[in-house]
């Protein structure tokens, strides 16, 4: 899509008006990035009671047309944020509910081209790798214009984490996950820095561990638990996720060219093909402009074909 053309509308539509696309809109309007906001569910008083609710704050931040739509809005759409997904039922196995979110995804995007969509396409519903592609598959689009969260969460977490042991602002800390949004995805401590600074040539300056090795590994596999313990807590998670969205939409509506870690599909990058999942890339208005294909180290280079080949599995399955 041309730049331009993408560049005269700011308009974001959330497909899915539970926890997760509602939080999200919130967020979204606070920001002030987006002048219009589109809220649509198969449950039709869901997104109009969730769209005035918002609505209702008008006063108190930017302003922002904020209403309930219905699948005509894709059309002239700058970007469309998918969190709609089915629950699990009883007695269902993992594999079946994921079928039937492909099943959801294939709809959508089915309504989505139809419409002659231009807009940059971002997945957030799980398994999100294999949905991406999912996506990816069913629009015909060019493979820019279908991402996924990914990891931008995870990379927050992770960058969180490294704040609170080091002692640093998380803004001074810069740290990615990479791989499936799941339990193989890996610290990318080579791509770690704070302050500028490598971690490797960081952590003896600052002294603070006995032990550097253990607490990172010990940090990084906190990063993996989080979604296990926050849902525990309450249940689901949606406040930093719907952070973590307004940031790759805000790079996008503002042609920011921001690094993030979305889940994009590979053509060879990484020597991986045919497959969905978190890389470093930057975002643009175009959507993953340019992946950045850094040459890791061997240990993180088989990390993430590890983490590939899991998902291409899933993918198969389906």
């Amino acid at each position: 899509m041309p730049q331009q053309n993408r560049q005269c509308t700011s308009k974001v539509v959330i497909v899915g008006a539970g926890a997760v696309g509602a939080t999200f809109g919130y967020a979204l309007a606070l920001n002030g990035v987006a002048g219009e906001i589109v809220l649509l569910d198969r449950n039709r008083d869901l997104a109009e009671g969730q769209a005035l609710d918002l609505a209702h704050g008008q006063p108190y931040f930017p302003i922002v047309t904020i209403r309930a739509g219905t699948p005509e809005d894709y059309a002239d759409a700058a970007v469309i944020v998918i969190t709609a997904g089915a629950k699990q039922e009883p007695g269902e196995s993992r594999l079946e509910l994921l079928r039937r979110n492909a099943g959801v995804i294939t709809q959508v995007m089915g309504e989505v081209a139809a419409r002659d969509s231009l807009a940059v396409v971002i997945m957030v519903s799980n398994p999100v790798d294999v949905l991406t592609q999912v996506a990816l598959q069913q629009s015909g689009f060019a493979r820019s214009r279908v991402i996924g969260s990914g990891t931008v969460l995870d990379s927050s977490r992770f960058r969180y984490l490294l704040s609170r042991h080091c002692g640093i602002n998380t803004h001074n800390v810069h740290a990615y996950m990479l791989g499936e949004h799941g339990d193989s995805e890996f610290a990318a401590w080579s791509m770690t820095h704070i302050g500028g600074i490598q971690i490797d040539q960081y952590c003896p300056v600052c002294g603070k561990c006995d032990n550097w090795m253990a607490e990172r590994a010990a940090i990084e596999q906190t990063v993996r638990d989080s979604a296990y313990h926050i849902i525990d807590y309450k249940g689901a998670t949606y406040f930093a996720v719907g952070l973590a969205l307004v940031r790759i939409v805000e790079s996008i509506l503002r042609d920011q060219k921001s690094v993030l870690t979305v889940s994009t599909y590979l053509e060879g990058e990484f020597g991986l093909s045919a497959v969905c999942l978190s890389v470093p890339a930057i975002v643009s208005a175009e959507g993953v402009e340019r992946i950045i294909a850094y040459d890791l180290p061997d240990a993180e280079k088989a990390a993430l074909k590890a983490s590939a080949e899991i998902i291409a599995r899933t993918v198969a399955d389906i």
